[in-house]
């Protein structure tokens, strides 16, 4: 699954409109008529150091390494009330985490397309790291310098065998815009048919094996880090996912696969239209599809001049969605605006770039269903358990502070009626508890929720009036009355419901005889309370922590003033020895300042 695709459009009016938080796919070729002029390509000339064909393995770990380096100090002076200049407040530390995640959008941008690549990945996973890094990364914009026609010639005629005026009548020297990945150019094959050729960057696989292979050093590394990689997650998890990700999204006969089986999904639909793969001009390297241009989705005021119905256009790109999701189980991983276009003539929606699509498990819907009438029953334990059975929570994961969050959830949001229920403030507020708990959200879950809020934002873009649970209820009662099958069972809903009100009346005759059996063991003695001041323990555990930490605080200064007494006058040997203990102090001092510190946060 990908999280924000690459970049490419070609009417100069609509990229004038293109806001930063919504970057387009380098299949979006968009224009907002057939007669708007095309622009040309990016002229971000910055000499990138990964911009060349042979890489240098040293280079690239000093460059990784650094980075990791200064991002772990960073991280780690965040958490310290003394490294403020003036004084902590909370408006200081969140001012400065947004500082150091613009950097890191920055730095993984400087660092390459496996790094943009891993960064718009990260981009939906609030449950690892802090919202703002979240927010920064999902604008991290995939716009690079191109790579020349040669280079582009070279691949096309060793992949497909033959040199591009064989191939195609014309083929467009100046792409029609770059990204990390690849780059697109317009072309003509010789039957006629208008094509885009997507060629994919030189160099790049063996970028990747490199930049993977310092990256899962780091993956260890946090693997056993006191801060993150608490909670038992599983970084070299997290890390084979991502190079399975990033793998695939290299392989361009994967993607025209993809794209057949979701042009297949949709063939009874006329109002959805995908571009048909020519295999005989296409290799892993090379992408040959049919040139559909339209009107991006987000383009309201090209859609208003082509007369188009803007309200259809919300309703239809929900149920599109919602199809791919609940229907076919096969889904476009980031239907943002630039992904989705509108063809002027019939206001079909036309989706572009399928290097990555998300894939629902058999099983998986009836879990889901099962999640639903729990969190519809306000019942946090069955809705934990439904997470478990998810893969969002570890099964041997402490549960306890997880109910706990999810009931939070369930008394806060589900009083409001559906219509005032808003998917993205739901998915933000989930991944605010998320974050610092034992949850670990597969990717498929992550999209899915992504792709909801886009679908949220562009439909109330459209439409101000349009609400998407309202849009998705249809097929939540279809999938809950499906009963797992294709036949409808208008009886399972109802039958669930009456298996709840069973459980709580068999709960509540039992619960005077568990109360009896309660007594009895606490006048055996089986059961045993402990009273214990949790606070009062870690205020003696700081005390004393901080008594040690003063006294190798004088040692490091008698030490120091002593070895400088000496070598001042000219015992170099002596302050050399008294210089050593000094350094151990100092040593001893740092470890006991970071066990202070992890006393100090909240358990």
């Amino acid at each position: 699954m990908t999280a924000t695709s690459e970049s490419y459009v070609i009417s100069s009016d609509d990229r004038l409109s293109l806001p930063h938080q919504d970057p387009v796919s380098e299949l979006a070729i968009i224009a907002v008529s057939q007669n708007t002029p095309e622009p040309p390509p990016s002229n971000d000339n910055r000499a990138y150091r990964w911009n060349r064909t042979n890489y240098s393995k040293r280079r690239r770990k000093i460059d990784i390494w650094s980075f990791f380096l200064r991002f772990l100090n960073g991280s780690w002076l965040d958490g310290k009330k003394w490294s403020y200049l003036g004084g902590y407040t909370e408006a200081k530390q969140a001012a400065r985490k947004r500082r150091q995640a613009i950097w890191i959008r920055d730095t993984f941008l400087e660092l390459g397309p496996t790094f943009i690549k891993l960064g718009q990945l990260f981009s939906t996973r609030a449950d690892l790291f802090p919202v703002e890094y979240v927010e920064e990364l999902s604008k991290l914009q995939d716009r690079v310098p191109a790579f020349s026609y040669a280079q582009v010639e070279e691949i096309i005629t060793r992949d497909l065998g033959k040199n591009i005026p064989e191939l195609f009548a014309s083929f467009e020297r100046v792409p029609l815009a770059a990204a990390s990945l690849g780059q697109v150019h317009l072309a003509r094959l010789h039957t006629g048919e208008e094509v885009v050729v997507k060629v994919q960057r030189p160099g790049l696989h063996k970028l990747f094996t490199i930049d993977l292979e310092i990256l899962r050093g780091i993956a260890k590394y946090f693997q056993n880090h006191p801060k993150w990689g608490k909670g038992g997650r599983d970084w070299l998890g997290i890390y084979d996912e991502c190079c399975r990700i990033l793998w695939e999204e290299t392989d361009y006969i994967s993607e025209g696969q993809n794209a057949d089986t979701f042009r297949r999904n949709f063939r009874a639909q006329e109002w959805v239209k995908v571009p048909r793969v020519y295999w005989r001009y296409s290799s892993t390297r090379t992408l040959t599809l049919q040139y559909l241009p339209g009107i991006k989705i987000s383009n309201y005021e090209g859609l208003e001049a082509a007369g188009l119905d803007r309200e259809a256009i919300a309703r239809q790109s929900a149920t599109a969605y919602l199809q791919q999701l609940l229907t076919d189980g096969f889904f476009h991983a980031d239907p943002h605006p630039g992904n989705v276009a509108i063809d002027p003539q019939t206001g079909a929606l036309i989706f572009y770039d399928f290097g990555m699509m998300g894939r629902i498990a058999p099983g998986t819907k009836e879990k889901l269903v099962n999640t639903l009438l729990a969190i519809a029953g306000r019942n946090a334990d069955r809705v934990v358990r439904g997470l478990v059975d998810l893969g969002a929570v570890s099964a041997d994961a402490d549960t306890d502070p997880i109910r706990r969050s999810i009931q939070y959830l369930l008394d806060n949001f589900l009083d409001k009626p559906l219509e005032a229920q808003s998917v993205s403030q739901i998915t933000d507020d989930l991944y605010d508890i998320a974050y610092g708990q034992p949850f670990r959200f597969p990717a498929t879950f992550t999209f899915v929720m992504r792709a909801f809020s886009t679908i949220e934002g562009v439909g109330k873009g459209l439409d101000p009036d349009f609400n998407f649970m309202t849009a998705a209820q249809p097929f939540a009662f279809q999938m809950m009355n499906t009963n797992g099958s294709n036949t409808p069972d208008a009886n399972t809903f109802l039958a669930e419901i009456g298996r709840q009100a069973a459980q709580v009346g068999t709960s509540a005759l039992g619960l005077p005889r568990r109360l009896e059996d309660t007594i009895d063991k606490l006048e055996r003695g089986d059961i045993r309370v402990r009273v214990r001041s949790s606070e009062t323990d870690r205020y003696l555990r700081r005390l004393s922590s901080m008594q040690q930490n003063t006294n190798y605080t004088i040692l490091v200064a008698t030490f120091t003033l002593s070895a400088t007494m000496l070598f001042v006058n000219q015992y170099a040997i002596a302050a050399g020895v008294i210089g050593a203990f000094a350094l151990i102090a100092m040593i001893v001092w740092f470890r006991q300042m970071r066990k202070l510190d992890r006393q100090d946060r909240p358990s």
